[in-house]
């Protein structure tokens, strides 16, 4: 079975109070993108008005995917402190997004069992968009 063409992934942090700059304070890094509740967000067609903070920070694009890679490297650049992590969870919802891009049909990978525990271990849910590409002749049949 190939790998996922390709992967996205972000860490966000997400709450009705939450204010981004007590989030980058807890986890001493900036995000990628910010807002708290009732700030306006851009969109493809102006702008609209949060209904929730979101603290988000981006990690790698990896082709083909390698989930392993981008919570290790995303980990690395936050505190490894679980009373903070526990901090975040206990007042916040945190989640890890992956888009996952397929090319085809039956595409796939494997999540090792270190990369769940560090999520486990923080809190943070995993949260999997997987997006299909156009059906390939082969499928079909």
């Amino acid at each position: 079975m190939p790998l996922v063409h390709r992967a996205v992934v972000s860490l966000q942090v997400s709450g009705g109070a939450l204010d981004p700059v007590i989030v980058t304070r807890m986890l001493d890094t900036p995000p990628t993108l910010s807002y708290a509740r009732g700030d306006p967000v851009p969109t493809g067609r102006g702008a609209r008005t949060a209904g929730f903070g979101l603290w988000s920070l981006e990690g790698g694009s990896t082709e083909p995917a390698d989930i392993d890679e981008q919570v290790m490297q995303l980990l690395s650049r936050l505190p490894s402190d679980l009373a903070v992590w526990h901090e975040l969870r206990d007042r916040y919802s945190v989640r890890l997004f992956c888009g996952w891009f397929l090319q085809g049909g039956n595409e796939g990978l494997v999540v090792s069992p270190m990369t769940l525990s560090a999520l486990g271990d923080r809190g943070i849910a995993l949260d999997l968009d997987i997006y299909a590409g156009p059906p390939r002749i082969s499928d079909r049949t």
